[in-house]
């Protein structure tokens, strides 16, 4: 079983647009001196190709050192797990860590959580957080919502999963990209009381 103390994220990346959040989002805990369990689906590969400069190798080991290196992760800092490598700890409740984020959620993924399909790892993994009552968050990025996508959504909110889409905000007055995707990864960081200084907090000089 995974402990409070241990500072162990998932962190599940999808095929929905928005690999700049997924991506910075592993950067910021991996400096925050987190480890990082990380999964990709198929369709995140090819997302992260098409809008980032990240060229990831095609097997989980290969993208674990080219990640650790890019990232400047210590040594076992960061694992990528196969998204059909089912002997991964986090396919089980007693090897998962209690806390995960899907940054960016496909709809396609949150349907399949919400309904516990459970068809590849990082599925199962989500299902695992949700069963033992882990803190599981979710960034969806789509537009707009459907009624099948608000049901499931509101399903998942009932069972206690924070949804939290990719809507930056403008208060901080960003002035580059990179500052809309801090200003997300800031609002995740926050869900687990991880300090970071990407975001000003609302009324707050510093």
């Amino acid at each position: 079983m995974a402990f409070e103390e241990e500072r162990i994220m998932s962190v599940g990346m999808t095929g929905a647009s928005g690999a700049q959040y997924g991506l910075r989002l592993v950067e910021c805990l991996l400096q925050a001196d987190w480890q990082v369990y990380l999964t990709f689906t198929r369709a995140a590969q090819i997302v992260i190709g098409g809008e980032t400069d990240c060229r990831l190798p095609g097997r989980a080991t290969e993208q674990t050192r080219h990640l650790s290196a890019l990232f400047k992760a210590r040594d076992g800092q960061l694992r990528v797990f196969g998204e059909e490598e089912w002997t991964s700890p986090l396919a089980s409740g007693s090897g998962a860590p209690r806390r995960m984020v899907i940054c960016p959620a496909s709809m396609a993924t949150l349907s399949a959580i919400a309904n516990g399909a459970s068809e590849n790892l990082l599925e199962r993994a989500a299902d695992v957080v949700i069963k033992e009552r882990g803190d599981l968050v979710i960034v969806p990025r789509e537009t707009p919502f459907s009624a099948i996508h608000l049901e499931n959504m509101l399903k998942l909110a009932r069972l206690g999963v924070c949804i939290l889409p990719a809507n930056p905000g403008f208060y901080n007055q960003p002035t580059q990209v990179a500052e809309l995707v801090d200003f997300i990864v800031a609002r995740i960081l926050d869900q687990f009381r991880i300090r970071h200084t990407l975001a000003k907090p609302w009324g707050r000089e510093a």
